[in-house]
């Protein structure tokens, strides 16, 4: 019998996988958490799990990359399950090596049959987690180095340049220096963010900054 667990911070969604799951001779449901590090504090992970259900959208701010690679380091396959447009979140998840992406408006019987598919390793294609490993234009990566993206998510988070400077033991200059390089990149990438608060937005929608509202969830 696979071993699932689910990260899901609405109940609703949590009691209904849970229904689905429940007449499935072969798949056991045996932990939720409202996060990812919930979830392996959890008395059952340490009993190995399968499979981790996971929501795109957590309240603690995690990004969707940050959790599949936590989990994936600890041997667990993960499958997303979420109701988000979101195709950068989608992306995120997907690059850090998903099995595949789910959406919540999913009849039982393709959510059964993805969460059995995806415990037992393979994958499962959807037109969302196909067009977040594509090579759409629109959903590609701008190819921050790791340094880029520490500037980024500081600059974009409220700091400003000077400030973001002391923080990175960079020097001012430099900091402006990447900043410029970075705003190039997006415009290249058909993404232009000729503002701080266009960065903001770039950041959310790459995953290196949480997504602010809650209103419509994944």
């Amino acid at each position: 019998m696979a071993r699932v667990g689910l990260v899901e911070d609405h109940e609703s969604v949590a009691i209904g996988l849970a229904a689905m799951l429940g007449p499935e001779a072969d798949l056991d449901l045996v932990a939720t958490a409202d996060s990812v590090a919930g979830l392996l504090a959890h008395p059952e992970a340490s009993n190995g799990l399968d499979l981790v259900v996971l929501d795109l959208r957590l309240p603690d701010g995690s990004t969707p990359g940050d959790n599949v690679t936590a989990l994936r380091e600890r041997g667990i396959e993960v499958l997303v399950f979420t109701g988000a447009d979101n195709a950068f979140l989608v992306r995120s998840a997907a690059k850090a090596g998903v099995l595949g992406v789910l959406r919540k408006s999913e009849g039982v019987a393709t959510v059964v049959d993805a969460v059995r598919k995806a415990a037992s390793g393979e994958q499962v294609v959807t037109t969302d987690w196909a067009a977040a490993i594509d090579g759409d234009p629109q959903l590609s990566a701008v190819g921050l180095s790791p340094r880029q993206e520490e500037v980024l998510m500081l600059y974009a988070s409220g700091e400003k340049a000077s400030r973001v400077a002391r923080l990175t033991g960079l020097s001012e200059q430099t900091v402006n220096d990447y900043l410029g390089r970075i705003r190039q990149k997006y415009a290249d990438a058909g993404r232009p963010a000729p503002t701080k608060t266009d960065l903001y937005k770039r950041a959310v929608e790459d995953g290196w900054l949480p997504v602010p509202e809650r209103n419509h969830r994944g």
